[in-house]
């Protein structure tokens, strides 16, 4: 493996945007982080500098107030989970009681006022998250919300056991469970909500809105790995990313990868652009606020990936972009060679071949 030394400004199509109230709601996530003593003291005041109240005002740029900060609190309390209990802590190694202890957390988001884990600062914050979600959501909203949390704990139990074993997956497994174990679906749920609207099932259960979620949820997990990726590479533990991955399944060079990496993801953004462009045309209103969200998610994730200090590690800088380019590198209309995620093309009508195992493309 070669060393990596930047990464290349990357495709965005879309303008950025941020809510004029993100240095106040930074100010507070600190403040409810700290009342709620998330995570370690240490963890505490690192999340506190990375800029997580504007990330959440990035990605709900236009939303209620209220909904940015319950945005901002819940992403705090998201990284508590991933940096203290999955990657940071012990039962990170723990694959059977990191479940027994997300499955608890999930029985808090169902319902705050369980007796369960009564002296645990997680599920305190998450108790209050619950509340006051309750305040904004339709049941239904709340439902899909806690549905999302139990796809990302699935997701982290999954990453434990291979961290338990120091096992590097597969590109298909890997790919599957990215793509939830990046609480992207999470963070949707929230995003959803900010506006006071609710997306009509009839419109939500469609497969090619199921698939434009799924693409998001993609390409922001691609451009989190490609930014995230100095970070993590020298923690000097073992770590999940989609650059290692690349690397062993394919025996790429660390620049080699990340250029595999950059052109898997801009293709599924060209497919999830031709995508959007159909279901605005023929959507609802809240359909096309909701594809409108999930725009901003995708910008709002690159413009924080490459700005916040959580990625750009100052004391040992990380070569990060400092703006995006409006060509992609891979516009193909050919599916990708990944099973989980190549029916996506058999959404499009100008896909130049079917989604099948023969294809290998990047």
């Amino acid at each position: 493996m070669s060393e990596l030394t930047m990464v290349p400004p990357i495709y965005s199509p879309y303008r950025p945007a941020v809510h004029p109230s993100h240095e106040r709601i930074d100010r507070r996530t600190a403040d409810w982080a700290e009342a709620f003593s998330i995570g370690t003291p240490e963890l505490r005041g690192q999340l506190a500098r990375h800029s997580i109240g504007t990330f959440a005002a990035r990605i709900l740029p236009t939303g209620r107030e209220e909904m940015v900060s319950i945005v901002s609190d819940s992403v705090f309390w998201l990284f508590g989970v991933d940096d203290g209990y999955c990657e940071g802590g012990e039962l990170g190694t723990r694959p059977g009681q990191l479940l027994g202890r997300l499955s608890q957390l999930l029985r808090v988001a169902q319902n705050p006022e369980a007796p369960m884990l009564l002296d645990d600062p997680l599920a305190a914050g998450l108790r209050d998250l619950s509340r006051r979600l309750d305040g904004y959501a339709t049941p239904g909203q709340l439902a899909r919300w806690v549905d999302a949390l139990r796809e990302y704990f699935l997701s982290v139990g999954w990453e434990a056991e291979h961290r338990s074993r120091g096992v590097v997956p597969g590109l298909n497994d890997y790919t599957l469970m990215r793509i939830y174990g990046g609480a992207a679906s999470v963070v949707l749920r929230l995003l959803e909500m900010g506006h006071g609207e609710e997306l009509p099932p009839h419109e939500r259960d469609r497969t090619d809105v199921r698939a434009a979620a799924e693409m998001a949820y993609f390409v922001i997990c691609w451009d989190n790995d490609l930014f995230s990726h100095h970070k993590e590479s020298r923690s000097g533990g073992y770590y999940l990313n989609v650059i290692r991955v690349l690397e062993q399944a394919y025996g790429l060079t660390t620049e080699q990868a990340v250029a595999r990496a950059i052109a898997q993801r801009d293709r599924v953004l060209c497919l999830f652009v031709r995508l959007c462009e159909r279901l605005r045309a023929g959507g609802s209103p809240q359909l096309r606020q909701y594809v409108g969200g999930l725009e901003a998610f995708i910008r709002g994730s690159q413009d924080w990936g490459i700005s916040s200090l959580r990625y750009t590690t100052p004391d040992d800088p990380a070569e990060l972009p400092s703006a995006f380019t409006e060509f992609p590198t891979d516009s193909s209309r050919r599916p990708l060679d990944i099973p989980a995620v190549s029916w996506w093309w058999d959404l499009d009508p100008e896909s130049s071949a079917p989604s099948s195992p023969l294809v290998r493309a990047a």
